[in-house]
């Protein structure tokens, strides 16, 4: 193996594979490599050993059934996923694509890649294999209400402290607000699931991505590309179509245009139940946002607070009038 490396760790762990390496770089938290077994990237894996193999039969899944540009992992000599460096840090080494990340401004590039989700969960069921059914279902009752215990510690504390800061005293006016959403919507969520038959999330036979932003979607030459599979999880397809309209719709003031555009893109490849559209409202209704900023805040350490968090809060509170416009029309037709 040959070429110019970044570093000896680098020289290391592409030893351990069959590929000869002409050019290697850095990349956002990896390092990228020109190989004859074309582009590739080396990342640092923080999952559980047998998630690993999930994701590739998944990914080998996709691929059979007519979703050609997907990564995939690159296997050692020794038919490894995994390789380690010298401290024992997990790599993988996967497969990459030449192309700039999916422009979140571009509402027809978005469209784009809200119709690419739509194909993917058409090929990702998985039902019937038994690696499938030993990987457990998401519950997102169940992470809203950790959320809100949560949500209840950090009130208790801002409460307790005599000394406020401008953004404490700020984040304490306004949390209630916010809390009693974030209890409200998961108690509405809990009884829907517990009562609607229609519900089985054992039979849940999709496999979502995880974390489909726009940073893991790859515009190519090709066409459009999906990468960084390693938070795929057993959960309702909305998980993914939820995430990604989030945090457009964030950026964009919760337009109702964009909301509809999207979802009529996802149903033209993947029809959208009426189960589908009550737990996206559930999901778009809870505060996560506000969780986010406060857990950020309580857990980054309190003696210096940048001033981004009083700006996200801000905005948050500014944009609370949109989003509850948006849900009302778009959800309650």
């Amino acid at each position: 193996m040959g070429g110019i490396f970044v570093n000896d760790r680098a020289v290391g762990l592409f030893d351990n594979y069959d590929i000869e390496v002409s050019r290697t770089w850095k990349g956002r938290g990896a390092i990228l490599c020109e190989s004859d077994k074309g582009l590739l990237i080396l990342k640092e894996y923080s999952g559980p050993l047998n998630k690993v193999y999930f994701q590739d039969a998944l990914l080998k899944h996709i691929k059979e059934a007519g979703f050609p540009l997907s990564e995939n992992i690159l296997r050692t000599r020794d038919s490894e996923l995994i390789v380690y460096d010298q401290d024992k840090v997990p790599y993988i080494l996967k497969s990459y694509f030449d192309g700039r990340e999916c422009n979140n401004k571009e509402p027809a590039e978005c469209a784009r890649a809200v119709s690419l989700l739509a194909k993917l969960h058409n090929c990702s069921d998985l039902s019937g294999w038994e690696s499938f059914a030993s990987q457990p279902v998401f519950h997102i009752e169940k992470e809203y209400e950790k959320h809100n215990r949560e949500l209840k510690k950090v009130r208790r504390f801002l409460r307790t402290k005599s000394q406020k800061t401008p953004f404490e005293i700020y984040l304490t006016k306004n949390f209630d607000y916010f809390f009693d959403i974030a209890l409200q919507i998961t108690e509405e969520m809990r009884y829907y699931i517990d009562n609607e038959k229609n519900i089985n999330r054992n039979e849940f036979p999709i496999v979502c991505h995880g974390d489909y932003q726009y940073h893991n979607i790859i515009q190519t030459s090709e066409g459009m590309a999906i990468v960084n599979f390693e938070k795929c999880v057993r959960d309702d397809t909305v998980r993914d179509l939820y995430l990604f309209m989030r945090k457009l719709l964030e950026k964009n003031n919760w337009s109702q245009k964009m909301g509809d555009d999207l979802l009529n893109e996802y149903s033209k490849e993947r029809t959208l139940t009426e189960n589908d559209y009550i737990m996206l409202y559930y999901r778009f209704a809870y505060p996560e946002k506000f969780w986010k900023i406060v857990n950020f805040y309580y857990n980054s350490g309190k003696a210096w607070i940048p001033g981004r968090n009083m700006e996200k809060l801000e905005k948050l509170l500014a944009q609370e009038k949109e989003k509850a416009e948006f849900l009302e029309t778009v959800f309650h037709k």
